[in-house]
This record gives C-alpha cells, sequence and structure tokens, in this order.
C-alpha cells in the first residue's frame, strides 16, 4: 500500500497518522509500505526544489513513519517525489533537450534534485528502508538517460537497498535505462477491459530487461466512471464501491495469469483517514471501509498464503 500522500508537514507523526497505520495493518496480507511524499517546485519550468520548506513533512516525521511502519511488520520503500506548486504535472517538467546559456536546464534541474533524492537516500539508509524509488512519472525526463545514470549511480554510494523509478503508465516500453535501476515498476492506472494488452507489452520490457516488476502505483476511485479512466483523481461523478470493487477484481484476476508480475503498491491510504462511516460517501482511491478493501485483504492474504506454502518470500 502507498501511505501518507501527499505529505503535508504536521500531518504525520500524529494520533491520527498513527491510527491511519493501525487501521491499515488490519486490511489483511499488506507487507509493504510505499511511504510516498511530496516537495515543491514553483512551476514546470523551474530549477529548485524546495524540500526543506512547508508544506513538505519534515525529517523526524519521515523518519517516525518509517518507524512505525517497521513496527506493524512491513517493509518499506521509502518515494520522494517532485510536484509543481502552480498545479502543472510532474509529467511536464521539462526545459531545452541541450542546455542553452541564460534558459533554465535539465543540468540545473537535476543538480537540485540530486539534493533532493540524496538527501532522501541517506535517511532510507539511517533508517533501514528497503528499496528508494528515485522518481516518479518524470516523462519529459524520462529522455534525460545520462543524467538519471549519473544519479542513480551516486544514490548507490549513499543507500545499499534496492532502486527503482516509477514509469508514468504506457512508458514501461520507452525508457532506455532500466538496466540501472534494480526494480523496475510503473503507475498502472489502466482502463477496465485493457488489461491483457497492456500486461502483454509490459511483459515484453520485462523480458528484455531480465528485471522484477510491480506496481508502484495502482488503483481506481470509488466513482462512477472511473473504471475507464482511473487516473482521474477530478473525473465528475457519483460515489460508487460497486465500481471501485469492480475495477479491484478485475485488475486481479488478469495481473494473477501473469507469473512475473510481483505485486501492487496500492493509491493509496492517507494519514488522515475519513470516518469509516463515511465510506459510502468518499469517491477517492482510499478503500479503507468500502468493499474494495475486502477484495484486496482476501487477494494479498492469498497471495501470501500461496507464497509460504511454495516457500518463497
Amino acid at each position: 500500500m502507498t501511505w501518507g500522500w501527499t505529505g503535508v508537514r504536521g500531518t504525520w507523526a500524529t494520533p491520527e497518522a498513527e491510527s491511519s497505520l493501525q487501521r491499515l495493518s488490519e486490511v489483511g496480507g499488506v507487507n509493504w509500505l510505499t511511504v510516498a511524499f511530496a516537495a515543491l517546485q514553483e512551476t514546470a519550468h523551474s530549477t529548485h526544489i524546495a524540500f526543506r520548506d512547508e508544506p513538505t513533512v519534515t525529517d523526524d516525521e519521515l523518519r517516525w513513519t518509517i518507524r512505525r511502519a517497521r513496527e506493524h511488520g512491513w517493509q518499506v520503500c521509502l518515494k520522494p517525489t517532485v510536484n509543481c506548486a502552480d498545479g502543472t504535472w510532474r509529467a511536464f517538467i521539462g526545459f531545452f533537450d541541450q542546455d542553452v546559456p541564460g534558459e533554465p536546464s535539465w543540468t540545473q534541474w537535476f543538480t537540485s534534485y540530486r539534493e533532493f533524492i540524496l538527501h532522501y537516500a541517506r535517511i532510507a539508509q539511517d533508517e533501514g528502508c528497503d528499496m528508494l524509488c528515485v522518481g516518479c512519472e518524470m516523462v519529459q525526463a524520462d529522455r534525460q538517460e545520462s543524467h538519471w545514470r549519473a544519479l542513480i549511480a551516486e544514490v548507490r554510494q549513499v543507500y545499499g537497498g534496492l532502486v527503482t523509478y516509477n514509469c508514468d503508465k504506457y512508458q514501461e516500453d520507452r525508457l532506455t535505462w532500466w538496466d540501472a535501476v534494480d526494480v523496475i515498476t510503473s503507475s498502472g492506472y489502466y482502463p477496465a477491459g485493457t488489461w491483457p494488452e497492456h500486461l502483454d507489452r509490459i511483459e515484453r520490457t520485462v523480458e528484455r530487461w531480465n528485471k522484477p516488476f510491480f506496481f508502484m502505483e495502482a488503483g481506481c476511485p470509488s466513482r462512477s466512471g472511473s473504471a475507464a479512466r482511473p487516473n482521474d483523481w477530478s473525473l465528475p461523478g457519483e460515489p460508487s464501491g460497486v465500481e471501485q470493487e469492480r475495477y479491484y477484481r478485475e485488475m486481479f484476476d488478469e495481473c494473477a495469469k501473469r507469473p512475473w508480475m510481483l505485486g501492487f503498491m496500492l493509491w493509496d491510504w492517507p494519514a488522515r483517514l475519513y470516518d469509516a462511516a463515511d465510506a459510502a460517501r468518499d469517491d477517492d482511491y482510499c478503500v479503507y471501509g468500502k468493499a474494495a478493501q475486502t477484495v484486496v485483504g482476501a487477494h494479498y492474504t492469498a497471495v501470501a498464503e500461496r507464497a509460504a506454502f511454495s516457500g518463497h518470500p
């Protein structure tokens, strides 16, 4: 499960956050937690990432969360992410392909991004995190292969765990530097009815690079129409737990047919949960108190039991 987004300062290391983690531990079968949080740059063309400033969670809040996750028995993936303060999606962060004097550049941006990622790589090492995700859905930046390779090489100098990158949906077969990471991951927000074709495409990527694969993000809002556009958190529609439940059943069923598909970091479980009595009125991704929670718990538990029976972790 992905926990804590968007990582707003003051919302972690609280009684509400403690309660959220406890409720998550009751789902059943969850054995990994992606601790996801964001830092801001002003626009898609800014070159400074203000990760030490509000609203990003503090290092103390982050360490608290990692330690609480450990107490619940979960393995931890740390996922520092950059967002634009003006609301532009991070996939559109971009600059000229080659640096041009007097213009903001990829070199300037990666200089700031390097400081950002290495800061959290050191925390991941200190706290014994099992995995570090060095980027999320940076579609325009994906083409900057040399910058990513240099960054990952530096990360490995300070962090000894698994390293991954979370590409966006439809991008799995477009990255040219998957060999630099340990695990291939992506945001699997694929429309209902299309899973086989996308899994076929991803399978070819997994075979080409000979790397493990899982979905670093996946899920569907509990909202009418969302199964056709599961990545659109702003899609108009009425709350629909039934639509979300059906989507999860299809996603799990189709992915279970692929032995190379290792799992999900489902999106998402917030630090501040709504009241269980309000679950039917909540139309966001979180499955707490909804029919999809039962589907998730049953699927995860069954996978864990099969793994234990086979002797695999």
